[in-house]
């Protein structure tokens, strides 16, 4: 599954591209849907900052729309039978694809088949406001933040209610919230665990490195395990190789600050102390492998998720004690297929064929 953002690229080049990795892997490609506002990142495509935050996603929506029209513009039967015949596709099989909008311009005609699954499998972040719409118009698969059982059930009948309104089924889209999963023999040994990780993941170095994201500045000569930065943080950002941060947080970082001050204030912490507390990375489940399953067998019944995209802490080890202790006790519980029942991406989600 490839990220390619919607914002820089060309929708011809792009659903070619994607197209050639789909038929040559016999249907087992994606396509995760991003946009980006980063004149930096634009760069490198010769487009610089050209377009404005507010209108990304909607030139995301009219480039998946290109893409999916390139993708069915072959005939089903548009492929000669052999290669005996003066071209392999027949003529006016393949039906060219015209666009002119002010976002997306193009003229041009598929020279890739579809594969087994008819088209890459389209995954898409869909948490924002801004997200969720186009998620559920293009999307067949969505990822989400929302791991706490209330914010899933929420965020799935949020997501099914758009789906619906653009004439969509329930099951012509997954849900896969990231999780990260510690576990342990014991529920006290998976908390020790829990713990371990977290202090491993937010060192010294790394605490400065999440500040100087917020405050916009080089902040290395401030000691991780000393108070907060007695400096007021700028409107300028760093080197983007050095993180960057959402618009959201971006446009609210002053008084995302504040609110970190009088929380460091109020509890006597440190630079790296806050961190822990306020950046993301805490480990969304954390038992045994019994209490886990018990858990998400809980979400995938109810549908509150129809599976999770793993975060792993620490690879392998983190990946073989959910392949070794979770998979067979989600297994037992017949949440967890015991065998493949297709070849493609697209069966493997139990997704139906796209329309």
């Amino acid at each position: 599954m490839a990220t390619q953002n919607t914002t820089y690229n060309y929708p011809a080049d792009l659903a070619r591209r994607l197209a050639g990795l789909d038929l040559l892997s016999e249907g087992r490609a994606g396509w995760n849907v991003v946009t980006t506002d980063n004149a930096w990142t634009g760069a490198n495509l010769r487009r610089g900052g050209w377009l404005e935050h507010e209108r990304r996603y909607e030139r995301a929506g009219q480039f998946v729309e290109a893409a999916k029209e390139l993708w069915s513009s072959w005939a089903p039967d548009a492929v000669a039978p052999d290669g005996r015949a003066t071209s392999w596709a027949r003529p006016g099989a393949v039906t060219p694809v015209e666009r002119e909008t002010d976002l997306v311009r193009l003229r041009a005609t598929a020279t890739v088949p579809g594969s087994r699954q008819g088209r890459p499998v389209l995954f898409q972040a869909g948490d924002s406001d801004g997200g969720r719409e186009p998620a559920a118009r293009h999307a067949d698969v969505v990822f989400s933040a929302n791991t706490e059982y209330g914010k899933a059930v929420a965020y799935a009948a949020d997501l099914r209610e758009r789906l619906a309104r653009h004439g969509r089924s329930p099951d012509s889209l997954r849900i896969l919230p990231g999780a990260s999963v510690v576990l342990g023999d014991t529920t006290a040994d998976a908390e020790e665990k829990a713990r371990w990780v977290r202090g491993e993941q937010v060192s010294g170095p790394r605490s400065i490195a999440f500040l100087e994201q917020y405050w916009g500045t080089d902040l290395s000569a401030y000691d991780p395990d000393g108070p907060l930065p007695d400096i007021e943080p700028g409107e300028q950002e760093l080197d983007p190789s050095r993180g960057t941060i959402s618009v959201e947080r971006r446009t609210g970082k002053q008084a995302l600050i504040r609110k970190w001050r009088d929380l460091a204030t109020g509890r006597g912490l440190t630079i790296r102390e806050l961190v822990l507390e306020v950046s993301p990375g805490h480990p969304s489940f954390v038992g045994t492998p019994s209490s886990v399953a018990d858990e998400w067998t809980r979400y995938v019944r109810t549908r509150a998720v129809d599976g999770f995209n793993l975060l792993p802490h620490l690879l392998p080890a983190s990946v073989t004690d959910i392949v070794d202790t979770l998979v067979p006790a989600l297994q037992e519980r017949g949440v967890y297929r015991t065998a493949y029942q297709g070849t493609t991406l697209r069966e493997h989600l139990g997704l139906p064929s796209p329309g």
